[in-house]
């Protein structure tokens, strides 16, 4: 093995293995084979017929045991990770478990994840219950469970298997992801974040995890698994990666990339977990916290999310007529393809709150008819919990405050409200 100061070797398990459990109340009604059969049609063939081929094989075993005789999950992780008092309730009564198990060698594609979770929600929804994810500590719905199987291109939503949560320590936030491990790859972290970067940061993290799982699936891509893969010491993120991540590859994140130091970190304690830390490129003057609210801002191109304000003086007022006078010419535009080349249309617009309206910018995807936009969430809301970044959301063109057209240095044209809440200027006449 090549070890030079531009690469990390990074161990690889000789195996992988899932867990999936399905509570219910009596014993299953119908077989695990006979649950997948009917899930024909409804489930990409590849994985279709990957669980199929693996409940038939000694990688997957099912088995119903009574509750009894497996270990108690925690319900206060099961909550902090998403679970309804519902799911919760019928945890607790519930007499029995089937519990489905996969083992498969690293690399790609993950068969123990993909089969092991088509076969538990089809149980799952043969008896109208609930998957419990055990990696993920997560329950989920057998409709959401079959959602994040992969489509008949192979391709998933990585936040469906890949969580990032975050904790407060007195240098900042501590971030971590918690699922990489499902593929062999260490759990990357980021620590020192600024406050102010909850939801940015995690988008980052997000796109991070993509890359280096890509670079890490392409080290496994020989007959042989290896005993390392190399990852490159500076990974490089863009607004392509988080958009693939959250499932919209269609925005292409027309950013410039964000390089990020990969650094192994053991852990000293032999039941802890060891990470792969991000960190700023070696040099870089000032805190860490600093570059990574400078990475933010390349990724998003310079637009804020969250911005809020309850009465728009005359310069915003101007700001936002001046945006809706030209929202037909840029639709125009827009469809008719003439924007220049590798950048991105996107539209401001308000959402109700509670302490008055709160304004986020999404991407446009589809403008066909003029009062209605199709859109990707550019950020997370705080006044709506289902708009998240990368999310589908439908814009009511009478909505629109302002609009942008971005490329890889920022805002090449529009965006005359932003530029009055960064710089106190008042807007010119449209470009």
């Amino acid at each position: 093995m090549l070890i030079t100061d531009d690469f990390l070797p990074v161990p690889v398990p000789e195996s992988l293995s899932a867990t999936y459990l399905v509570p219910m109340t009596g014993l299953p009604k119908v077989s695990a084979k006979t649950a997948v059969q009917r899930l024909s049609g409804r489930l990409a063939e590849p994985v279709h017929g990957l669980a199929r081929q693996m409940l038939d094989s000694p990688l997957m075993s099912v088995d119903t045991r009574s509750i009894d005789e497996f270990p108690a999950l925690p319900p206060d992780l099961l909550t902090a990770f998403g679970a309804t008092e519902a799911q919760l309730a019928r945890l607790a009564a519930a007499s029995h478990l089937v519990v489905v198990q996969a083992e498969y060698r690293p690399g790609w594609p993950p068969a123990h994840e993909w089969a092991a979770r088509a076969v538990a929600a089809a149980v799952a929804e043969s008896v109208d219950g609930d998957v419990v994810d055990v990696f993920g500590l997560q329950f989920l719905d057998p409709a959401s469970a079959l959602r994040s199987l992969p489509d008949a291109q192979g391709r998933i939503r990585l936040v469906d298997w890949v969580l990032v949560p975050y904790s407060s320590d007195a240098e900042g936030l501590w971030f971590t992801t918690k699922g990489l491990r499902r593929f062999g790859l260490l759990e990357l972290q980021t620590q020192g974040v600024p406050d102010h970067l909850t939801r940015a940061w995690g988008a980052v993290m997000t796109g991070a995890a993509r890359r280096l799982l890509r670079d890490w699936t392409d080290g496994l891509a020989g007959e042989e698994v290896p005993a390392f893969v190399q990852l490159p010491v500076l990974a490089t993120v863009t607004g392509h990666d988080i958009a693939v991540a959250y499932g919209n590859p269609e925005q292409h994140g027309a950013t410039a990339p964000v390089l990020l130091r990969l650094e192994l970190d053991p852990a000293t304690d032999p039941d802890a977990d060891s990470f792969l830390s991000l960190r700023p490129p070696a040099g870089h003057p000032g805190p860490d916290g600093r570059y990574y609210a400078a990475a933010c801002a390349t990724l998003f191109a310079g637009i804020q999310p969250d911005v809020r304000y309850a009465r728009p003086g005359d310069a915003m007022s101007k700001a936002i007529a001046t945006a809706r006078a030209g929202l037909g010419d840029i639709r125009a535009r827009f469809l008719a393809g003439q924007l220049p080349p590798e950048t991105q249309l996107v539209v401001k617009y308000g959402l109700p709150g509670d302490d008055g309206p709160e304004f986020v910018w999404a991407g446009v995807t589809s403008w066909d008819a003029p009062e209605r936009i199709e859109a990707a969430s550019a950020s997370d809301a705080d006044s709506d919990p289902t708009v998240r970044i990368g999310s589908p959301v439908v814009v009511e063109a009478a909505d629109v405050v302002d609009w942008a057209v971005l490329d890889g240095t920022g805002v090449i044209e529009g965006g005359w409200t932003q530029a009055v809440l960064d710089a106190g200027e008042r807007p010119g006449p449209p470009v």
